[in-house]
Parts: C-alpha cells; sequence; structure tokens
C-alpha cells in the first residue's frame, strides 16, 4: 500500500515567485553601498596576442574615473611562473577574443563606458588555435603556458564521475588531459556484426542564456574582511576561491548569495576574484554587472566537440562493439565535461566490447564552463543518433532495440561501477506504450517524423548541513548554505512540514550567508533535492524528537505516546489532549531549566549515487522548400524516485525540454579561423522563444532511490540531455538523411534534402 503524505507529493507553489513576479526582489544589480565604484571591463580584439602597451591617459581625464587597472595593479596571488589567474585580467597574453586587458573603474556606469572607449591596447598578434584537430596535434604551439581552469571543481560539484577515466599517456602539447574506457576485444566485437554505423558528430559553443548577466559586488570591510555579494550558485565555493586569489584568509571572506537570474551552470565562479581584488586595491565597494556582449565574449559556456563513433551489431539487435573519441574543447584554461561524456556514452546500454578515449584540448577561445547536464548533451547525440541508424540498417524498431540493450540494476558501467536501481527501462516502456509512438506509422506523411532518444545523468555527490528553529509563533525556520536556483527552497519546507506534521506555508526556509549557514556544496548536478534535502529531514525530525520532550513533560506524556499533526503535540488516540507548536516553543525558551530551545540539526555525507533516466519523443515538420523544422509535439518521460512538488518537477521538466530544442535547432557560437565568434548578443544568438516550443506532455516514472528524501532523485539534469537526439532523430525519419552537426540549421536540412 503507498504511503499517504500530507505535505509531499503535494502541488505547491515556490515561495519565491511572488516578489519575482512582482519585481520586488532585490538582485546583486540592484544593491547600492556609499562610495560604490562600477566596473567596466575592456577587452582583447584579437584572439591571440601579446600586450605591448595600455595608454589610459584619456580615459583617465573622463569626469567620474577613479581609474584604470591592468593584471600588474592587482593584489592577487600568482603562480610560481609569476602568472596571474586567468579570473582576473590578461597578463601580458590575450588568450581569445573578450580576454579582459584593463578593468575602468568611476563613480557611474556611464562614465566607465565612455572611459572604456578611450584606452588604447597595442597588441603584436600570434598565431590562433581554434580547429580542435589542429590544437590536439604534436606539434602545434602552445595555447597557454601558464594557466589552469576550475572546472575541474565545478565538475565534481555536478558528478561524481567527473574525474573518472583519466590516463597516464604522453598528451600534446595542448592536450591538458585525455580519458580512456575499455572492455572486450574491439577488434572481434566488430569482426562479428552483422551491421555497423560509423560518423561523426559535432557541436558549438553553446551559452547558458540566462536572463541576468554575470554579476558581483564586493564591499570592503572593518579589519581586512570582505563582503561578496553576487549572482552564484556555490556561495562556499565561491568564498575560498576569492580567498585564494586575493591571498585572504578565509575568515576574511562572507559570500551573500543572492537571488540568481538563471545560472545552468554557468554561475560557480568567474568574476568575484577580479571584483575583490578591485576592491582590496581600492578600498571601496565595486560593482561588476557584465554586458550581454561581455557575457557572450568573456562568460563560460559549454564547449564545443567532436565526436567520433563506430557502434555495430547483429542481426538479433545485440551490440557487438562501440569505438568512440572524443574532442572536448576546454578554450584558453584547461577543463571540461570530457570525462561525464565518456561515461556516459558508453553507459546506456550493454556493450561486451567497447572503447571510449577522448582529449581535453586547450584553444584561443574562453575557457569552458558547466551547462546543464555539461557534455551529456553531445555525448547523448552521438550514441544515440548512432542508434537509430544502427536499428534501420538492422530494420528493428528503435525502440525496442533500445529496451533490449539498455542497462539496468546491477548493469557494469564504463568505470567499472555498477548501475544502482534505474529507471531506464521503465521509461522506456512508458514512452512504448504512448498514442504518439504506437501510431508513428499511420499517422506519418511527408515531412513529418517521430524521433526518440535517451538520456540519463548519475548525479553529482557532496556532504551538506541543515539547522531547523521552532520560532516562537510555533512556525519553523530551516537554515541552509544551498543556493535555491530552481525552488528547491519550496521543496524542503515540504519535507519539514511532513515531519512536523504542519502546512509548508508554516516553515520559512532561509539561505543565510557563509558567515552563519550550515554548509552545502555548489547548485548544480541535480544533486541538491537528493543531498541537502536528506539533511533537512534529518534536522526536522531532530527538532520533532525535541519538541516531544518538551511536550510530553507538559502533558506528563510518554514521548512515545506522542504525535505530530495539525500544528499540535498529542497523545495518539485522543487528538483533545495536547499543546500547540507555539506552547511548546514558548515553554523550550523561557522555562529555566527546561529543555532549552528547538533547534533540529542534521547532516548527510551520503556516497551512493541516485541515476535519472528520462526518454524522450519529438514529433517534426519539416519545410521541404526552405529546410524550416518545426518540433510540433514532445514526450517527456522521466525517472524522477518520488516527486516531492510534482509542479516544481514538471517545471524542471519543461525547462529542460526547450533547453533541448534550442540545442538542437537554435543555439551555437561559431568561431572563425581568426579566432572571432559569429554571435556577441541576442540579436545574432538564437534563444527558443515560446512560440518555438511545442506542447509538452511530461509523464513521471517513480523508481525510488535508497538514499534521497522520500526517495527522491536529481531532476534538474536529465530533461535537459535527450532532446538534440530526439529532435535530430525526428529529422532524420523526416527527411531520410542523418545531420551530425549541432545545432542544425535549415541550410543542413535543405542540403540533406536535395543531396
Amino acid at each position: 500500500m503507498a504511503a499517504t503524505y500530507t505535505s509531499v507529493g503535494k502541488r505547491t507553489k515556490r515561495a519565491d515567485s511572488p516578489p519575482k513576479l512582482t519585481g520586488l526582489e532585490k538582485f546583486t544589480g540592484d544593491l547600492r553601498f556609499p562610495g560604490m565604484l562600477r566596473a567596466h571591463l575592456i577587452g582583447s580584439d584579437v584572439a591571440h596576442a601579446k600586450i605591448t602597451g595600455v595608454n589610459a591617459d584619456a580615459a583617465i581625464a573622463v569626469p567620474g574615473v577613479f581609474g584604470v587597472y591592468t593584471s600588474g595593479d592587482l593584489p592577487v596571488v600568482r603562480a610560481e611562473n609569476g602568472a596571474s589567474p586567468l579570473s582576473v585580467l590578461a597578463d601580458g597574453e590575450a588568450l581569445y577574443v573578450g580576454h579582459p586587458v584593463a578593468v575602468v573603474l568611476a563613480d557611474t556606469d556611464q562614465a566607465a563606458r565612455d572611459a572604456a572607449d578611450l584606452v588604447e591596447i597595442e597588441y603584436e598578434e600570434l598565431e590562433v588555435l581554434v580547429d580542435l584537430e589542429r590544437a590536439s596535434a604534436a606539434d602545434a604551439p602552445k595555447v597557454n603556458a601558464s594557466g589552469s581552469g576550475d572546472f575541474a571543481d565545478e565538475a565534481e560539484m555536478h558528478n561524481a564521475d567527473a574525474s573518472a577515466g583519466g590516463t597516464n599517456e604522453d598528451l600534446p602539447p595542448n592536450v591538458s588531459s585525455s580519458i580512456s574506457f575499455e572492455r572486450g576485444d574491439l577488434e572481434a566485437g566488430f569482426a562479428a556484426a552483422d551491421e555497423i554505423v560509423d560518423f561523426t558528430i559535432t557541436s558549438d559553443v553553446v551559452h547558458q542564456g540566462y536572463i541576468e548577466p554575470q554579476v558581483a559586488l564586493v564591499v570592503p570591510e572593518m579589519f581586512g574582511r570582505f563582503t561578496v555579494y553576487t549572482s552564484t550558485q556555490a556561495a562556499f565555493h565561491g568564498r575560498q576561491k576569492v580567498a585564494e586569489s586575493i591571498g585572504s584568509d578565509l575568515d576574511d571572506i562572507k559570500v551573500v548569495p543572492m537571488p540568481v537570474g538563471g545560472g545552468f551552470g554557468g554561475k560557480f565562479v568567474l568574476i568575484e576574484p577580479l571584483v575583490a581584488a578591485l576592491a582590496k586595491v581600492t578600498n571601496r565597494p565595486v560593482l561588476l554587472q557584465f554586458t550581454r556582449e561581455d557575457d557572450f565574449l568573456t562568460g563560460n559556456p559549454a564547449p564545443d566537440c567532436q565526436i567520433k563513433i563506430r557502434l555495430g551489431a547483429i542481426r538479433d539487435g545485440s551490440l557487438t562493439a562501440l569505438d568512440a573519441f572524443l574532442l572536448f574543447d576546454s578554450g584558453a584554461a584547461s577543463g571540461s565535461p570530457l570525462s561525464i561524456a565518456g561515461m556516459l556514452l558508453g553507459g546506456y546500454y550493454r556493450f561486451g566490447n567497447f572503447r571510449v578515449h577522448g582529449y581535453e584540448v586547450q584553444t584561443h577561445r574562453p575557457s569552458s564552463g558547466s551547462y546543464r547536464a555539461p557534455g551529456a548533451q553531445q555525448a547523448t547525440f552521438a550514441i544515440e543518433c548512432a542508434m537509430d541508424d544502427l536499428a534501420r540498417k538492422l530494420e528493428l524498431d528503435p525502440l525496442e532495440f533500445r529496451l533490449q540493450n539498455c542497462v539496468v540494476e546491477g548493469d557494469e558501467r564504463p568505470n567499472g561501477g555498477v548501475w544502482p536501481r534505474i529507471g531506464l527501462k521503465e521509461s522506456l516502456e512508458r514512452l512504448q506504450a504512448h498514442p504518439l509512438w504506437q501510431d508513428r506509422e499511420t499517422s506519418a506523411r511527408s515531412g513529418r517524423g517521430v524521433g526518440i532518444a535517451v538520456g540519463g545523468w548519475p548525479g553529482g555527490l557532496e556532504p551538506a548541513t541543515a539547522a531547523c528553529r521552532l520560532d516562537a509563533d510555533g512556525k519553523l525556520t530551516v537554515m541552509l548554505g544551498s543556493v535555491d536556483l530552481n525552488g528547491t527552497n519550496t521543496t524542503f519546507a515540504q519535507i519539514a512540514a511532513e515531519s512536523l506534521g504542519i502546512d509548508s506555508d508554516d516553515v520559512h526556509v532561509r539561505t543565510a550567508d557563509t558567515d552563519s549557514a550550515p554548509y552545502a556544496g555548489g547548485t548544480g548536478g541535480s544533486k541538491i533535492t537528493y543531498t541537502v534535502g536528506v539533511a533537512v529531514q534529518k534536522a526536522a525530525d531532530d527538532a520533532v524528537e525535541q519538541i516531544k520532550q518538551i511536550a510530553a513533560q507538559a502533558l506528563e506524556a510518554s514521548v512515545d505516546d506522542l504525535e505530530l499533526a495539525n500544528g499540535m503535540v498529542q497523545v495518539k488516540g485522543v487528538p483533545d489532549s495536547g499543546i500547540s507548536l507555539k506552547e511548546v516553543a514558548d515553554l523550550g525558551m523561557k522555562t529555566a531549566g527546561g529543555f532549552g530551545p528547538v533547534m533540529g540539526r542534521g547532516a548527510s555525507a551520503i556516497s551512493n549515487i541516485a541515476p535519472g533516466f528520462a526518454a524522450h519523443l519529438a514529433e517534426v515538420e519539416v519545410d521541404e522548400l526552405t529546410g524550416r523544422v518545426e518540433v510540433t509535439n514532445y514526450v517527456a518521460v522521466q525517472d524522477v524516485g518520488f516527486a516531492i512538488n510534482p509542479a516544481a518537477v514538471e517545471g524542471q521538466i519543461h525547462g529542460g525540454v526547450a533547453q533541448g530544442i534550442g540545442w538542437a535547432l537554435y543555439e551555437g557560437i561559431h568561431y572563425d579561423d581568426a579566432g572571432s565568434p559569429d554571435a556577441s548578443s541576442l540579436l545574432d544568438y538564437t534563444l527558443p522563444r515560446a512560440n518555438m516550443i511545442p506542447p509538452i506532455e511530461v509523464l513521471l516514472v517513480e523508481v525510488a532511490s535508497a538514499e534521497g528524501p522520500y526517495g527522491a532523485k536529481g531532476i534538474g539534469e536529465p530533461p535537459a540531455i535527450p532532446g538534440a537526439a530526439a529532435v535530430g532523430n525526428a529529422i532524420r525519419s523526416a527527411v531520410g538523411a542523418r545531420i551530425t552537426d549541432l545545432p542544425i540549421r535549415p541550410d543542413a536540412v535543405l542540403g540533406a534534402i536535395q543531396a
């Protein structure tokens, strides 16, 4: 018999919605402090050059300008070779178009912008490397001899397998790391195959597309302390990086995580060290708010990549071999989602014989960052297109083909571990029964196609703590260090309310600053509900025990005989004999010699992943005269473990689907041979609008996790993963040709039709 709950599992309005919808919410860019300076960046016009001179005389003469700073002016901790961190300013050498060379500080934003136009920078241009194959060659000149990126830290916050598969091989000069997963006899596997597919996919750079650009404000305090107000996904990680960059003790940095106007993996740490250095050198509050152009040129987008894949199977549908080689661009610094991509490419299906090998390559482009499910979209596009083409060659139903080969609990993963209980098979079976799949052949017509794809996310793991305080009004305050990026605080209110038997409206969840918050990891990797939620549940349960102890004394009853319901503590079976939580709070706070105020504490240090899987179906209409593709229907099936707030879960899936469609058809930044991007604003970069997104039907599968709160799993990453592959397979169904480059633009579709 299914458990009956009073709060979890119920559709609940997000607590953060009213201030955001009414415009009352304060974001970092809205803050003002006395003496605050506005910062404006001056980026490189060329992709690779020595910086031979910076003339700021005219800029400094502009009224309201405080100063113009270059790397050598900043009080930052330098590497042993004397290089400054790449997260600050270019140090003698520009490494990509937009690489910040100098920064203007002024009393107003307009003065800073006017002055920036007057700064003259002299360059000695050098060879530019943007082609992945050329950059990864053994004889390629070094892209960057001094810097590394922070992506390794971000990757670990996103995924427990982020560093899996590393090798000890000798690498070319611009290859900062490599991976290799192998099993069985690859040659024998392909020799046994009746059919083989073999192609290469590419994917352009994709921006996270958040509404609020990067922004940070740093305020100097007394005794050498600094307060950092920032739109961040990871307050404690940000505190550490700022302290390391400017040489401060960790205790001297306080990070106040402000409401985030969208992040999608792009807002861990980017500009905070630079702003802190500026505040330190000026002893004035400094606000840096990116323009949209800054964000496109200087941000940390999802990298471009190239994946060569070869896949074989025998006539009955059994897979015999997989061989894949991945090149992931890490930009000017090291760090990319290469390992995650390799794990997923080889992880959805059972392969007796496989090899997944890959390089992370530095180029003269912006350093790569996380994007919702980093590396997963590209890897999934490769394997799911290959599975679809192989099913066609074998004349098999593509969904049955996937069901026959999909991994289940106990199957080996590429890194040698095993999959825990997962819902991939259940999600495929749910999709198989859907009318859009069942009727795909009877409703077939020219220019229409239906495609499917799966996607999965192993999930991240980080320890977390939480505290629950019973207040004088009988309501509960939950104190956390995790950033509420997507409504998780509402979910935590439901979890705490369930323990106390109260309405979730009577639970207030507060994200505190790093001086006072319980520790939590970065918000990313579909792990916050899974990890912090457990800490909240334990803290609420601890508070319940304290409440019962106080109530037992007042009621002269045994603790074991008490229960909490509707804001009351009562003897089981005797609802009229009880006291309110307000009375309990009063007794705890005011009774000398009693039990003391109620403060529940909880911690989690989960070591087992709870992977989430999704199976998507896309229906497309292709205009055979123009090559324009319209997605007309979409079905998203996802294993969520347990939907604590079904409304929030469905909202996450809707958003993920929209991003997947954007990745499939619209979003991508291409760099020419000189390293110049073809998009530096939303005039050049197409984010899907509401009229580009079809009706989305969401179907939830609940295969409970062993350790998540009430069996919940992370749900943020999986819905963003299969979209590009599902749309690509639908286009293949509609036009009869495979397009292997993302995004799939109309000219490519038209070319495939006419070929």
